[in-house]
């Protein structure tokens, strides 16, 4: 439990010292900095993503959390009919393996 307690106190120091809110290498009085997505030449759901970006970090992250295993399964589906309409049968394939 003491080794635990050791990297959680660890890692907490690290992020502090790691994550500065204003650029250092600006100087000290710069402004703090902002990250937005250019949305001037997207449309479609193109600028609907860019805008939810730039509106909550958060939401977005969420969003994409929950969106890539989603697609990923879809691809997997689909690279399945692909390869069976090919010939190829992965759930009855023998293994070379001894």
């Amino acid at each position: 439990m003491r080794i635990w307690w050791a990297k959680l106190t660890g890692l907490v120091i690290m992020v502090g010292l790691l994550l500065p809110e204003i650029a250092l290498a600006a100087g000290p009085k710069a402004a703090p900095l902002v990250v937005v997505a250019d949305t001037r030449k997207f449309t479609g759901w193109e600028a609907w993503w860019t805008n939810l970006y730039n509106e909550s970090h958060l939401y977005f992250a969420l969003l994409t959390v929950v969106l890539i295993p989603i697609i990923g399964l879809i691809f997997g589906v689909l690279a399945d009919l692909v390869m069976r309409t090919i010939g190829i049968d992965l759930a009855h394939r023998d293994l070379a393996e001894h």
